[in-house]
């Protein structure tokens, strides 16, 4: 181990920037500033042209692009990757849940409002809709890993709808229950 001598002071830890680095960074910004108006003075001459930005050599905007690489820019462009990737979760329901689930149990719709980030799930029976609700959280942290944290906050179960109540051949046509006789 080697000791510094007791005349020589030790080495600041966190310096000031010299005047040096200040100059280094004013360069810096001012080269910025120059590309940017000398991009916008090259649009502009090519906007009096007539013909803006021209097809060559070199890629640019215009160029074709794959499908995928398309649909994934229209996605990030539109805000659209947090419904995105629920539907992509509604897609691989069977696999996220299991098999066994997946069949008694349906996503129905996701409400993606930053509030709200409910996911709304349908099952064919009041016994696996209190199943679905007992595994909710686990779920809701599964989903939060595929889809990144805070994605689903919760999960709504429904359980099986009531079945539609049919009219009887005696109901009177227009009648609208049994409250429209005492007027």
């Amino acid at each position: 181990m080697s000791e510094q001598p007791a005349d020589r002071p030790a080495a600041p830890v966190a310096a000031e920037p010299s005047g040096v680095d200040l100059a280094r960074v004013a360069l810096r910004a001012a080269k910025e500033q120059a590309r940017a108006r000398g991009a916008a003075a090259q649009e502009k001459k090519q906007a009096r042209r007539g013909g803006g930005l021209r097809s060559g050599a070199r890629a640019d905007g215009r160029d074709p692009m794959a499908l995928g690489a398309a649909i994934n820019r229209l996605i990030t462009e539109r805000g659209w990757e947090t419904p995105a990737a629920v539907g992509g979760v509604m897609g691989r329901w069977p696999q996220i849940v299991g098999e066994d689930v997946a069949k008694h149990c349906v996503p129905l719709k996701f409400d993606d409002e930053p509030d709200v980030r409910v996911l709304t799930v349908q099952c064919d029976s009041t016994a696996w809709a209190t199943q679905l609700r007992l595994l909710a959280p686990r779920l809701v942290a599964r989903l939060n890993e595929d889809l990144g944290h805070g994605t689903v906050r919760m999960i709504k179960v429904l359980g099986p709808g009531a079945p539609r109540r049919g009219y009887g051949p005696l109901r009177a046509p227009g009648s609208v229950g049994p409250g429209d006789t005492y007027g």
